[in-house]
């Protein structure tokens, strides 16, 4: 698959925890960081999303923020 979005991270998924509606994907990539992505419980199920599964995170914002500790 091919997506215009450049910023494309490799992962693991570490855990899946499932609401009712919504559900919180933690994903670690190669250098040790995670990531976490919230979605639907219906995108989890459709895309077979489970630990130890392989994906890859899209980032795609209009606005990104960076801070300095002064």
């Amino acid at each position: 698959m091919r997506l215009s979005a450049r910023n494309q991270l490799q992962g693991t998924v570490v855990s899946v925890k499932e609401g009712a509606v919504m559900a919180e994907v933690l994903v670690r990539l190669p250098g040790g960081q995670e990531i976490v992505s919230v979605i639907t419980v219906g995108s989890v199920r459709n895309l077979g999303i489970k630990p130890g599964g392989s994906v890859v995170v899209v980032v795609k914002a209009t606005e990104v923020m960076l801070a300095i500790d002064e």
